[in-house]
């Protein structure tokens, strides 16, 4: 079998990876179907998604669809006629004829074990419920969401400190290098899909403003986990002074506590300590509004925060 030719579609940073690898490994990427430019920043300039700016690099035609359902596109996507299509976080609803029409089928690189955390955050729901393992697996789409046969999986375990960040590179990684194990065996008639067991799926829907304001009254453990869940984006956070203040590392203590959930009391071994459920939460990297992201020895220099102030 020759290897088919692939259109690549995905978005954020998590698909490029995946992209470099394809044209590393000397696969035919016939291009790259991704978001538009949106605006970003406090000037609110356009700026290209990550994936586009990657196949500019590689010198691979880019296609940016407002809506891959448009008939424009999909007239486009019969001319390109790809033998394979590959996916990684490309953020929209693809239509029936992009899934099913390619020889090879589409195929979709997703950052849990199936059919654990199906939908838009999987790595931060992952890092919020407290696993200590998660992995990425090789999916053949179908019209649901993240419900289609599994081709390959491989597991990795939780850094008991890992955040969001650093547990979104690693996975993406590790999705590259599965993708071409996958295509690998795809060439050789090795890759034997196996159904999803439905009855054990859960949820991983986007991230909403309002889950990432901090819940002192909740257990100290489940709030660190929420922290390092969204850092460094979209950042768990609370109140100080009428002002957010975003929390970017931390650490759970569990001991009795007596205090009010959000007490401040004080700091410790270069932490900040503010009572939470069933124990304290210690704050080690914030940042207030308006200023820049500081270790708490530093934040606390300019903006002193009094034992038994309430945060939230």
């Amino acid at each position: 079998m020759n290897k088919p030719r692939i259109l690549f579609m995905g978005t954020p940073a998590f698909a490029v990876p995946a992209l470099q690898g394809l044209v590393r490994g000397g696969w035919p990427v016939i291009g790259v179907v991704t978001q538009p430019d949106r605006p970003q920043g406090r000037g609110q300039t356009l700026a290209p998604p990550p994936v586009k700016t990657a196949a500019e690099v590689l010198g691979i035609p880019v296609l940016q669809p407002g809506n891959v359902r448009h008939p424009d596109f999909l007239e486009t996507f019969r001319t390109l006629a790809p033998d394979l299509v590959i996916v990684a976080a490309f953020g929209q609803i693809l239509p029936a004829e992009i899934i099913h029409s390619p020889k090879e089928g589409c195929i979709n690189i997703h950052p849990s074990l199936l059919p654990k955390y199906r939908g838009a955050a999987p790595i931060q729901q992952a890092l919020i419920c407290g696993e200590a393992m998660t992995g990425v697996t090789i999916m053949r789409m179908d019209e649901g969401v993240d419900s289609g046969d599994i081709l390959l999986q491989e597991e990795t375990p939780i850094g008991p400190e890992e955040t969001f960040g650093e547990l979104h590179d690693r996975l993406a990684n590790m999705g590259a290098e599965l993708l071409l194990i996958a295509l690998a065996m795809l060439l050789t008639g090795t890759l034997l899909p196996r159904p999803q067991d439905h009855s054990l799926a859960t949820a991983a829907p986007r991230i909403g403003r309002e889950e990432c304001r901090i819940r002192w009254e909740k257990d100290c453990r489940e709030i660190v986990s929420l922290i390092r869940g969204l850092s460094p984006v979209p950042c768990a956070h609370t109140l100080l002074g009428g002002k957010q203040l975003r929390i970017f590392t931390a650490a759970a203590e569990t001991v009795p506590v007596t205090e009010a959930p959000g007490t401040v009391m004080g700091e410790a071994a270069g932490t900040l300590r503010v009572a939470a459920g069933g124990g304290y939460v210690l704050l080690k990297e914030v940042q207030l509004e308006g200023k820049k992201r500081m270790a708490i020895r530093d934040f606390l220099r300019g903006c002193p925060v009094a034992p038994g102030r309430i945060l939230g």
